[in-house]
């Protein structure tokens, strides 16, 4: 395997990472199009394909890291699809989500672990506020570092808070990936479960030197944030070039 570190959008949050010579398959998602109801009454969902084979995403992947188990991050399609022996990390609040998945080599992380040269650290979020954020459940970010590597930071599902500030401070990232998508539910519509336009601006601003990339649009139907209006805003913010990505479905960064 090519030894170049990059991040490929999948499609949604689902992304290929070559890092330290190890692939890396992040929240997979893997249903076909249209595959469960509307979750705003507008589209089934995804509304969009995969850009590749099932087989072709899977093959030679080193470790499955999940952020959440909600299925737009891990659904019936990867536990079916995926080695049940394969290295698979995890938050505490799914410990026993991939016990009774039968993943036998899953490692529940707390704070940080090592794997092959690579640590990874988990990071908290916060998905949404108020009352919906009761309803969504627990969810973590990784911060990936290896010798010779950029720092990645994987936000995961989260609103803009004091602890992802603190988290970039702390690990100090040369990437960071923002699931942007806005996403709300009906009657929620002011409580986003996901970074918006706005919150993304304000991130970027505390990123330091890092190069954000934003992901999580234009695949779910309750996503309110599109690539377009993400796009429109930064030139509002006045985001200098190159400092914000925003790769489309089966696009891959080079880091």
């Amino acid at each position: 395997m090519a030894t170049n570190t990059s991040i490929q959008l999948i499609r949604n949050a689902t992304l290929l990472i070559n890092y330290a010579g190890q692939k890396i398959l992040v929240d997979p998602m893997l249903m076909p199009k249209d595959t469960i109801d509307p979750l705003a009454g507008k589209a089934r969902n995804p509304m969009v394909e995969l850009p590749m084979p099932i087989e072709e995403i899977v093959k030679d992947v080193d470790l499955v890291l999940v952020t959440h188990t909600h299925p737009d991050h891990f659904d019936p399609v990867a536990a079916e699809t995926l080695d049940k022996s394969i290295k698979l990390i995890n938050q505490p609040a799914d410990k026993e989500f991939f016990q009774q998945a039968i993943f036998t080599n899953a490692e529940t992380v707390q704070d940080s672990t090592v794997w092959n040269g690579i640590t990874i650290h988990r990071t908290g979020g916060e998905h949404g506020s108020g009352e919906i954020l009761k309803r969504m459940g627990t969810v973590s970010g990784f911060v990936l570092q290896a010798d010779n590597q950029p720092t990645i930071y994987i936000v995961a599902d989260s609103i803009w808070i004091d602890e992802i500030e603190q988290s970039i401070q702390k690990y100090t990232p040369d990437y960071i990936v923002v699931n942007s998508g806005g996403a709300a539910f009906p009657g929620f519509e002011a409580t986003p479960i996901l970074m918006n336009e706005e919150q993304t601006m304000a991130l970027i601003k505390k990123s330091g030197d890092a190069k954000v990339i934003a992901v999580h649009m234009d695949a779910l139907d309750h996503c309110l944030t599109t690539r377009a209006s993400l796009r429109q805003q930064a030139q509002k913010a006045a985001v200098e070039e190159g400092k914000l990505l925003i790769p489309q479905d089966g696009e891959e960064v080079q880091l």
